[in-house]
């Protein structure tokens, strides 16, 4: 029995959604509507394959599997991109790998696919995460072919010279163009948006019965997704509208959040728009990101954020509490506190009850506006709702103060939230030894980070180590800066080394730096890297103490002291001063 279409399946994915989400939430008044745009034509394309395959790798890995093959027996269109995205779905089960990864990559390979380097990244780190050594270096090894191995056009195309008219047609002479060939290249080139569109618009021109279709439009829409090109990005996309076509959700996805990550919230909510007119919509949690997103910003864009609020309602035709969160974030972050009072007051009559998420969000707005007494009262308010301040809600108030500079009471509210009940994570620490040393109580800093992490047993951040480190050599508080290197490597952290030699050659003493070469050392015959002694060593030479320099040399490992590096070190600074 032949399956059932593309679009089939998509009602049948909304429905199942929305059955569960009923069920979950049977005490919620709104009901999440099917979205109101109809679904997919019912002869499946590109887009639909790729919509209903995403929507299922997030319910099941093996019913996206299933559907993948379906549509393979069925001859739907399986382009370059469903191939990489069921591998990631696959990767993402790394106990699965020999059953399914493997055999499902030589698949796509036999079918004229190749990887792309997402897809390689992604499963490298889902394979070292799940230590399938064998795994990652057999996946490590085909990466590095791939990069070497670039389809020839490629290179052609990189040569290209943007002045010179027509040398494409030289160049490419008697070349055989598919759309897999083409999306190929597209992703080769990825890092030159100039060069990837002249080729684009060069292979759209040849009379050869090639025709650019939706795989190739959404390869180039890819590359084009970045600030320098962004003018040409949404003439594509104009283009791809004249002809029917649509950007997939797996382009939809990346482009979002490459957007996102570079900041271009603009752009993320343009696109966002697009999407949500388009058949293939982003999940419904896409929105509630966007507006986090949004809202984290130094100075949260509220007309961006209302732009997204509308959009989501339009379709859904509600909001949902992580909507109503978002708007309230962005509000509270720009101080505007009695609009934000309306959104909580919206949400309540919507049925969505505000919980730690939602004060918290108000506490560091109200902070971040100065008005850290207002803040505390909130607890006062959250209590008589019925509703317990967290430990976020209690981290976002301690982060207030320390911002405003008022650690002490920072400290007065870390103790009552301890008398609470509540214990401190790595965050909370995070920000209370970086709130002391910006009022520049390292000594304060550092006896709460011992207190905390040497007899409260918590768990601190790499990045709040080597900000303490940082410090304490600021102040010249070497040993206890040599003591938290020392609990560094006791963790199993990667020791914070570099800032330690030129500090210990401004101030500290030749035993200082057998110290600290010391607490890098690991079994009895494992030594520090042969680096860290040259750094020593130009250090101590930067401060002009040469004869320390040679005392030390003296005190070193023979492998060290007849290292060709250090060897030729010292043989330059003696010929410098004599």
């Amino acid at each position: 029995m032949a399956p059932p279409p593309a679009s089939s399946h998509l009602r049948l994915l909304l429905l199942r959604r929305h059955r569960l989400f009923s069920t979950a939430t049977a005490t919620t008044p709104i009901p999440i509507p099917i979205p109101s745009t109809p679904p997919p034509a019912a002869a499946p394309t590109t887009e639909s394959v790729l919509y209903s395959l995403r929507s299922l790798s997030k319910e099941d890995p093996s019913l996206a599997l299933a559907f993948f093959r379906r549509s393979a027996e069925s001859g739907h269109p399986l382009g370059s991109a469903a191939y990489n995205l069921m591998l990631r779905t696959l990767a993402s089960r790394p106990a699965s790998a020999a059953h399914h990864f493997w055999p499902f990559l030589a698949d796509m390979e036999a079918a004229g696919h190749s990887v792309d380097q997402g897809t390689y990244l992604a499963a490298l780190a889902s394979f070292k995460k799940a230590s399938l050594n064998a795994d990652y270096a057999s996946l490590a090894d085909r990466l590095a072919k791939a990069r070497t191995d670039a389809h020839p056009v490629s290179a052609a195309v990189l040569q290209e010279q943007e002045e010179e008219d027509g040398s494409l047609d030289k160049r490419l002479e008697g070349v055989e163009l598919t759309e897999t060939a083409v999306t190929k290249v597209l992703r080769e080139v990825r890092d030159h948006p100039a060069k990837a569109l002249a080729f684009f618009r060069w292979a759209g021109r040849q009379n050869c019965g090639y025709k650019h279709e939706s795989a190739a439009y959404n390869a180039m829409a890819r590359v084009l997704g970045r600030e320098e090109s962004m003018r040409e990005f949404w003439d594509l996309i104009q283009e791809m509208k004249a002809h029917g076509m649509h950007l997939d959700i797996d382009t939809y996805v990346k482009l979002s959040r490459q957007f996102q990550k570079r900041h271009m919230m603009t752009q993320a909510v343009e696109l966002y728009e697009l999407m949500m007119d388009s058949p293939y919509k982003p999940s419904q949690a896409d929105g509630p990101l966007l507006l986090r997103r949004i809202a984290l910003g130094p100075s949260p864009d509220l007309e961006l954020a209302y732009r997204v609020v509308r959009k989501y309602e339009a379709v859904y035709e509600f909001k949902s509490k992580d909507v109503f969160d978002g708007i309230h974030r962005a509000l509270t972050s720009n101080g505007r506190f009695d609009e934000a009072a309306e959104v909580m007051y919206d949400m309540r009559a919507a049925g969505h009850q505000p919980d730690n998420i939602t004060y918290s969000q108000l506490v560091f707005g109200l902070c971040k506006a100065n008005k850290c007494d207002e803040a505390r009262k909130v607890f006062d308010e959250m209590e008589a709702e019925g509703c317990v301040p967290d430990l976020k809600t209690w981290t976002m108030l301690i982060q207030g103060h320390c911002a405003a500079g008022e650690v002490d009471k920072a400290l007065h509210y870390l103790t009552e939230m301890i008398e609470n009940n509540l214990d401190a994570d790595a965050d909370l620490l995070d920000v209370m030894v970086k709130g002391l040393c910006n009022q520049d109580k390292v000594d304060a800093a550092h006896t709460l980070f011992v207190e905390m992490v040497d007899k409260g047993q918590l768990s601190p951040w790499q990045n709040t180590y080597k900000h303490i480190i940082t410090e304490l050599l600021r102040v010249k508080k070497l040993e206890d800066a040599l003591g938290l290197l020392k609990s560094m490597k006791a963790r199993k952290f990667p020791p914070f080394a570099d800032p330690f030699p030129p500090k210990i050659a401004q101030y500290g003493t030749l035993e200082d730096a057998r110290d600290f070469l010391k607490a890098l050392k690991g079994s009895v015959n494992a030594y520090p890297a042969y680096t860290v002694y040259l750094l020593m060593f130009k250090s101590f030479f930067a401060e002009g103490r040469y004869s320390e320099a040679q005392d030390l040399l003296y005190k070193c490992p023979f492998h060290i002291r007849k290292h060709h590096e250090i060897t030729k070190l010292f043989e330059s600074i003696k010929a410098k001063t004599t």
